[in-house]
């Protein structure tokens, strides 16, 4: 089969249940026109090269979301954060021309193992996880260091009002107001949940060695929750 492309012309509308769409024929080879079965969807290079030049700046850095970049992280979630100023380019359908991934962008970055229909998704993703870490959104600036992640660990449970609900207490030392033994008690419980379910999270921050006691412990099912209904 020749490698040429073919300009087919324009989309009319959706047509169908599962993404088809209706074309405008445009082409001085209509019978090659009607005999494809496959219509690849990729918009030509010029209108994102105007966008990344109109934008970029001296301390610009594009980003391309697309399912051939490294999985965001945590970690680059905070480098982005420190960034004056990011532009993140969105492909739809098929992606980018090949000369915008190669010329036009910085570093390309994936949300995941999964098709999406486009990369907005995606990019609103990688701008929830980037802006929460700018000083001043969120309202407590200790928030983000205590979170998932930040230091090889999941949270810790969360409780709130009321201290009971169908039977299940809250655990009886965050009532006790002593704050030393609630740090100890989150320190543990976020190092339980890790291990039991990202256990290789574990890797990224080798355990101390008050958490490989505590390790030994589950291990050894001392001082397990009870179970919930």
């Amino acid at each position: 089969m020749e490698a040429t492309l073919i300009a087919v012309g324009r989309i009319l509308r959706p047509q169908g249940r599962d993404g088809e769409v209706r074309l405008e024929a445009l082409t001085d080879a209509p019978e090659r026109f009607r005999a494809l079965t496959e219509c690849y969807l990729v918009p030509p290079p010029d209108g994102e090269r105007r966008t990344v030049e109109a934008l970029r700046g001296p301390n610009t850095r594009v980003v391309l979301l697309c399912p051939h970049g490294p999985v965001l992280t945590q970690a680059k979630a905070r480098q982005l954060a420190r960034l004056s100023h990011l532009v993140l380019l969105c492909g739809h359908y098929e992606g980018v021309d090949e000369r915008v991934r190669a010329h036009l962008v910085d570093e390309q970055l994936s949300i995941g193992d999964y098709i999406l229909t486009g990369g907005e998704l995606p990019a609103l993703v990688v701008m929830d996880a980037v802006v929460r870490l700018r000083p001043g959104v969120l309202g407590d600036p200790a928030g983000p260091v205590r979170e998932s992640f930040t230091a090889g660990r999941l949270d810790f449970p969360q409780y709130t009002r009321p201290a009971e609900f169908r039977g299940l207490a809250v655990p009886s030392v965050l009532l006790s107001g002593d704050h030393g033994q609630i740090a100890r008690w989150r320190r543990r419980e976020a190092l339980r949940r890790t291990a039991a379910q990202r256990p290789e999270l574990l890797t990224t921050q080798p355990p101390s060695a008050e958490e490989r006691g505590w390790l030994r412990e589950f291990t050894e099912g001392v001082g397990t929750p009870p179970p919930s209904d």
